[in-house]
C-alpha cells in the first residue's frame, strides 16, 4: 500500500491510499492553512503538519486523527518541521521546529513541550535576513538533519542563508561562501556521508514587464552542494536555464542523481495567473537537464513541484503540484500521473507540503 500526504493551501491536508487496489481520498485538517508536513522516520505512522497562522499539529495514527501540539510556540507560523533520523528520544525521532518570524524549536516529545535554539538569532548576519513579499520579517524555510550524525543540524533562512550547527542547535556557524543566500529545500544521502543538497531561488533577479505588471526572472544559482558536511559549497548550474530552485530529491539509490523543481522566477513558482515551472535533473556529477514529455505535467500553468523519495525505492521520485501527483520508476526518465480523485479546485492551489509512505 501507498499513501501520500499532500497539504493544500488554504484548504485542506488530502490524504490518499490505494490500500483497496484504487486510489482513495480522505480529507484532514479541513480550512487550515497548510505549510509544511513530514513523517516520522522511526514511526512513519506519525505525521507533523504545520500551519501558517494555526500552529503545529500531529498525527499518531497515520492521519486519521490529529491534535494540536507546540502551544509553548509564540509564533503560529509554522514553516518546517523536521524529525530527525538520527537521534531518538524514545521511540520517535527528536523532532525540530521552524517560524515565521525566524526562531528554531527542538521537542523530545513529539512538539508537547519545546526548548528554543536561541543561537540561531545571535548570528552575525541576522539583521540582513529579509523575506522579499513580507520584508519586515523572515522565517525558517527548511531543516535539514544529518541521516548519521545527530550533532550535525542545517537550517535555511529565507532570505538569509544556510546555517550550520555542530552541537544539536546549542551554537550555530554563520552562512558560509558559496552557499545560496535564498534556500527553499536541502538534502542530504544515507549512502554519501557529508554530502550535502541545496535548492534556492537564485542569485541574480532582472526586472521584466509583462502584461500583469512586472515580475522578476533569476539569471544565476540556484544550486549549490557540499562534499564536507558544509564547510565549503559550490554553485553548480550547468544547464541550467531557469534558476529559481524549489525543492531538491536525490535518489535512494545513486547519490550521483537529483532532481530538482525549478521555475523562472516566484511569479512563475507561485501565482497561477503566471505559473510555469519544470523538473531538472543531473547525474553523474553532469549537467542539469530539463525534463520534458514522457508522462510528466505540462509546463504552462503548472505551479512549482513538491518532491519526495522513499529510501526502500531506488530510482523511485514523487513530485506534487497543482496538476496532481506524478510518479518515476526510473530516476526520472519517465512518469505516470496517478489517477488520484482530484478536485477542479486544486488546479489553481499550491501544494504546501508533500510526503510519501509505502
Amino acid at each position: 500500500m501507498t499513501r501520500l500526504y499532500v497539504g493544500m493551501q488554504h484548504d485542506a491536508l488530502m490524504i490518499y491510499d490505494n490500500a483497496s487496489g484504487e486510489w482513495e481520498a480522505t480529507s484532514q485538517l479541513e480550512g487550515k492553512p497548510i505549510q509544511c508536513i513530514a513523517v516520522d522516520p522511526h514511526h512513519n505512522e506519525r505525521i507533523y503538519c504545520g500551519t501558517f497562522g494555526d500552529g503545529l499539529w500531529r498525527s499518531d495514527d497515520s492521519g486519521a486523527t490529529w491534535s494540536q501540539v507546540g502551544q509553548d510556540i509564540p509564533h503560529k507560523e509554522i514553516m518546517a518541521v523536521t524529525p530527525s533520523p538520527s537521534e531518538r528520544a524514545g521511540e520517535y525521532g527528536v523532532l525540530y521546529i521552524g517560524t515565521e518570524p525566524s526562531a528554531l524549536y527542538r521537542s523530545e516529545n513529539g512538539g508537547e513541550t519545546v526548548v528554543e535554539r536561541t543561537a540561531l538569532l545571535d548570528l552575525p548576519s541576522k539583521d540582513t535576513w529579509s523575506y522579499p513579499p513580507r520584508p519586515w520579517t523572515h522565517h525558517v524555510r527548511w531543516i535539514q538533519c544529518d541521516p548519521y550524525l545527530p550533532n550535525i543540524l542545517f537550517v535555511a533562512i529565507e532570505q538569509g542563508g544556510v546555517m550550520r550547527s555542530l552541537d544539536k542547535g546549542v551554537t550555530f556557524e554563520d552562512r558560509k561562501p558559496g552557499a545560496q543566500l535564498d534556500c527553499h529545500g536541502m538534502a542530504m544521502h544515507k549512502r554519501t556521508a557529508g554530502r550535502v543538497y541545496e535548492a534556492a531561488g537564485g542569485e541574480t533577479p532582472v526586472f521584466q514587464q509583462g502584461p500583469r505588471g512586472e515580475y522578476v526572472v533569476m539569471t544565476g544559482g540556484g544550486y549549490a552542494q557540499s562534499y564536507n558536511e558544509g564547510t565549503t559549497w559550490k554553485t553548480i548550474t550547468d544547464g541550467l536555464d531557469y534558476h529559481y530552485g524549489w525543492h531538491i530529491a536525490v535518489d535512494p539509490g545513486n547519490p550521483e542523481t537529483m532532481i530538482m523543481s525549478v521555475a523562472q522566477g516566484p511569479a512563475h513558482a507561485h501565482q497561477p495567473p503566471m505559473a510555469e515551472s519544470f523538473l531538472y535533473r543531473r547525474t553523474g556529477g553532469g549537467a542539469w537537464r530539463r525534463l520534458e514529455g514522457n508522462g510528466l505535467f505540462e509546463p504552462q500553468g503548472s505551479l512549482v513541484s513538491e518532491l519526495a523519495t522513499l529510501d526502500t525505492l531506488p530510482g523511485v521520485f514523487y513530485a506534487a503540484n497543482n496538476k496532481g501527483v506524478f510518479r518515476s520508476s526510473d530516476a526520472g526518465e519517465t512518469w505516470e500521473k496517478l489517477p488520484l480523485p482530484w478536485p477542479e479546485k486544486y488546479a489553481r492551489k499550491h501544494v504546501r507540503g508533500f510526503a510519501v509512505v509505502e
